[in-house]
């Protein structure tokens, strides 16, 4: 590339910048090093300004100050952060309550979807479906004598019959970013009469989701991605109204007991959302999940999720320009309506590419055995950062300098 294609290859991205409606929200993250091109939103989100001082509130204030007193207004945070995460995921109020980890959450609401049809023996799933997801199955499978079927995405609907209880799906890849049916194949299995869990993880906040819409029954996800709640933030899970008081989850804490302080004998669980909860909840992971999902909620799904297709279209674009010729192929669809805020590269030396990467201050990710996955965040990530991103990218291929590094394999995260 000459000096004036690559001039303007920069003014087109900056000229994108400027009629971005969202870049205004990127002074809203902490940036400490302008220069580092961060392309990981995907796993783990920036910190709002507003949530650092939020925490700062209450760590000094709440927990400083009213010490156990602050438990007054702390018991209400994951149903009060649930009812905005309800606006972002197109449920009704009251249909989602933040707590624990996706992977408990996903226990719970697969194991209260399999006593409601003990009848039925089988479960469906994606044979590539996030690992975590596909253990939490297998167990729950081997724990009751059903039969799993993992199957390619492909085979799904085929697979759903008469003795199926449950299909449990991510809506989006998280190696590709591509967007499974959600509409589609939650009508499919309630033909058959089955229930739906969806993984919501890749999805959540940055893609309009629509779960009252497709009368989807049961979902989960984090609030870490692309709701920018930070590491180890607690997740979310989603039971449609007309389902919650059918349903009886199989961690009978007392978070999710009808008369919590009474500390009677028995187990009765709350009517609603909140008989989904189990133990204490973590008080600063749930502060700052409410922030990002305010933060979120102003800027508004439609636009997050216009903005994550056009860096979609704009790093395939470039890819397709300058890293095709080196070996690179887009593994992502390059469909918008069924490409998540990711593009995946898949190159046959892509870990080393990534390390390579890393220290010319580019944070991709890698996933096994060849994916590199650049995540794009719309709320701070620009198109400047997709043009410096892949820049760097060419120049350090091209000069063979990710051959330097060993060949390896990362820990997929």
């Amino acid at each position: 590339m000459n000096f004036r294609e690559a001039a303007d290859q920069l003014n087109r991205a900056e000229q994108l910048d400027r009629a971005d409606p969202l870049a205004p929200f990127r002074d809203r993250f902490v940036v400490t090093d302008p220069q580092t091109i961060y392309l990981d939103g995907n796993s783990l989100g920036r910190l709002p300004l507003s949530t650092r001082e939020r925490l700062h509130r209450a760590v000094d204030e709440e927990w400083g100050g009213e010490l156990v007193r602050g438990w007054a207004h702390w018991l209400d945070i994951g149903r009060a952060a649930g009812d905005v995460l309800a606006g972002i995921l197109g449920a009704h109020q009251g249909e989602v309550v933040l707590a624990d980890s996706t992977s408990v959450n996903l226990y719970k609401l697969a194991s209260a979807a399999l006593d409601a049809v003990p009848h039925r023996r089988v479960i469906v799933t994606e044979e590539q479906n996030f690992p975590t997801d596909r253990y939490v199955l297998q167990g729950l499978a081997a724990a009751r004598g059903l039969q799993l079927r993992a199957v390619p995405n492909v085979d799904l609907a085929a697979a759903l019959d008469d003795g199926t209880a449950l299909l449990c799906l991510s809506h989006v890849d998280f190696r590709t970013g591509a967007v499974a049916d959600l509409p589609g194949l939650t009508a499919a299995a309630h033909r058959v009469g089955a229930m739906v869990l969806w993984d919501l993880c890749h999805s959540a906040g940055v893609l309009p989701v629509g779960l009252a819409g497709a009368a989807v029954d049961l979902a989960v996800g984090c609030t870490y991605k692309h709701l920018h709640a930070g590491p180890g933030a607690p997740a979310f899970l989603y039971v449609r109204r007309d389902l919650q008081d059918r349903l009886r989850q199989p961690i009978w804490g007392w978070f999710g007991q009808a008369d919590q302080f009474a500390m009677g004998e028995a187990y009765h669980p709350v009517p609603g959302i909140e008989r989904f909860l189990a133990g204490t909840p973590g008080v600063l992971g749930g502060y700052a999940a409410w922030e990002g999902a305010r933060l979120t909620a102003e800027a508004g799904v439609p636009a997050i999720a216009a903005k994550a297709r056009a860096l979609g279209r704009y790093a395939i674009e470039l890819s397709d320009a300058w890293l095709a010729p080196l070996g690179f192929s887009v593994a992502s669809p390059r469909a918008d309506h069924r490409r998540g805020a990711q593009v995946a590269l898949r190159h046959p030396e892509a870990w080393r590419v990534c390390q390579a990467l890393l220290d010319q201050r580019v944070v991709p990710d890698f996933r096994t055995p060849d994916l590199l996955r650049l995540g794009l965040a719309p709320l701070y990530t620009r198109f400047v950062d997709v043009h410096t991103g892949l820049s760097r990218l060419r120049d350090l291929v091209l000069a063979g300098r990710h051959l330097d590094y060993p060949e390896a394999h990362a820990r997929v995260t």
